[in-house]
């Protein structure tokens, strides 16, 4: 869900009120006053709230106070797997003071698609627009070139 700004807990709270499973990952940060430190949570992904429901339950949870809309992923409420939440959860219970970044894609770098038909696929950064990536993928003894989505793309590097 995407939230209005700062009501992360709050959508939480209300949505677990309501008997919805919902998941607010949050992130402990020590913060100085003049006279302490103390540490508290914030939100670890601004504005977004997670929450398992069925499609009969959409328009419900949409009339909850601080929810604005559904995150769409190609028409449909995108679906974040149980096996992310879980990663999530665990790295969380880890670590303090966790930074959430986007990790920059450059030309001419070697990355694998995560997502989609050409899944595991491995290929070279052609341009980069604001959304989608142009990639060879050498296969076959010929270069594919696709436009792809960058959230489905991971350098070979990062790993």
């Amino acid at each position: 869900m995407y939230t209005r700004p700062r009501w992360e807990k709050k959508v939480f709270q209300l949505l677990a009120e309501k008997g919805f499973e919902a998941y607010c990952p949050l992130n402990k940060v020590r913060r100085k006053w003049s006279d302490r430190v103390k540490v508290v949570q914030e939100p670890l992904f601004k504005s977004y709230v997670f929450v398992r429901i069925g499609d009969k339950e959409r328009s419900s949870v949409r009339l909850i106070s601080g929810t604005i809309n559904f995150v769409y992923w190609n028409g449909k409420p995108a679906v974040i797997k149980e096996k992310e939440i879980s990663a999530i959860k665990r790295f969380l219970d880890e670590h303090e003071n966790v930074e959430v970044r986007q990790t920059p894609l450059k030309v001419n770098e070697r990355v694998r698609v995560t997502n989609g038909t050409l899944m595991d696929q491995e290929g070279k950064v052609l341009a980069i627009r604001r959304k989608t990536v142009q990639v060879a993928i050498d296969s076959l003894g010929y270069t594919l070139i696709a436009h792809i989505d960058r959230t489905k793309l991971t350098s070979v590097t990062a790993r």
